[in-house]
């Protein structure tokens, strides 16, 4: 294990030479015209696109590469499953929604995971689950159940909980041997119940679109969606999630849309590794660059939305995700 940990290792330093880094802040600066030549002039996304409007193409391409570098050359089991299999369970949720609402799937299908779309396609049609992850059958019965029963309101809402609460049941199982995915799982499933709770109308839908699949509790969450800012804070005292709780404190009382406190969130993983990145050991490089690819496009769609719609440049580099 060693031995392939070193050779991994070595490949990873070298593909971080063509990380863009601290580019990302200068394209913030540039045109979308001027972006997408720089993007071209390094090969980036293999040059998929033929010009800044066709960005996603870009993007697509280097994700796909990046897809493939997890399924090659990820240490264990456990870092392919947290960054692929998430893709199951949106892309079964989105199987079942479309065949349920006359949608078209293919509009709503994300990239492979672990499992071929085509194989999702092939259960949802023949209402047979079996084979599948156990988390991600019992998901798709029990939305299936729901969407079929004449007695019910199936929401897309209530289906989204389903599939999240199978998704972060099946992550920190899946991620049990490795603490780092295991508490970055956790982290993402409780932010999301806390900023979901604010977000809430009445406590009883806090608690009905909870994960819990982390650390937060149902008191909790009462207590946030009770409307008390000062009683939110007071309940998460003693909690690493209490500066979270006041950012998303402050964004309620200010009306905005929780846009900071989802940036926290979706940043909360390289966040967490960018600290001791020089002394990172073991599996880890592997997961830090991972999330830096995944960050960096993420920020690269940002910006060339931000850029082809005139959006200026301090606000393009106020919305842009950790690296």
């Amino acid at each position: 294990m060693a031995k392939d940990l070193a050779y991994l290792n070595g490949v990873i330093a070298v593909k971080e030479t063509y990380l863009l880094g601290s580019k990302l802040l200068k394209f913030c600066e540039a045109s979308a015209d001027e972006v997408f030549r720089s993007l071209s002039e390094c090969g980036f996304g293999r040059n998929a696109a033929r010009s800044a409007f066709e960005y996603e193409s870009l993007l697509a391409a280097d994700e796909r590469d990046l897809d493939e570098f997890v399924r090659e050359y990820a240490p264990t089991s456990a870092e392919k499953t947290y960054f692929l299999a998430p893709r199951d369970f949106h892309n079964a949720k989105a199987v079942i929604k479309a065949k349920y609402s006359g949608g078209d799937a293919d509009k709503m299908i994300a990239p492979q995971g672990l499992i071929a779309p085509e194989e999702l396609i092939r259960c949802v049609e023949e209402n047979n689950f079996n084979g599948l992850p156990d988390c991600l059958k019992k998901a798709c019965e029990d939305a299936v159940a729901l969407l079929s029963d004449e007695n019910k309101t199936a929401v897309g809402a209530n289906i989204g909980v389903i599939f999240e609460q199978a998704k972060y049941k099946y992550l920190t199982d899946a991620c049990k041997r490795n603490k780092l995915l295991k508490s970055f799982a956790v982290q993402r499933a409780d932010m999301t119940d806390i900023i979901s709770a604010f977000r809430a109308k009445t406590p009883e839908y806090a608690l009905d679109n909870a994960i819990m699949a982390g650390k937060v509790t149902r008191e909790q969450l009462l207590e946030i969606s009770n409307g008390d800012g000062n009683r939110a804070i007071s309940a998460f005292e003693n909690s690493p999630y209490k500066e979270f709780v006041k950012v998303c404190v402050e964004e309620k009382q200010s009306g905005r849309p929780f846009a900071r406190a989802e940036r926290i969130r979706d940043s909360v993983e390289t966040e967490s590794l960018v600290g001791r990145r020089f002394e990172l050991k073991a599996k880890e490089p592997f997961v830090y660059y991972v999330l830096r690819r995944m960050a960096e496009n993420s920020n690269l769609r940002i910006i060339f939305v931000c850029l082809l719609a005139g959006v200026e440049e301090n606000a393009i580099k106020a919305r842009l995700r950790a690296v």
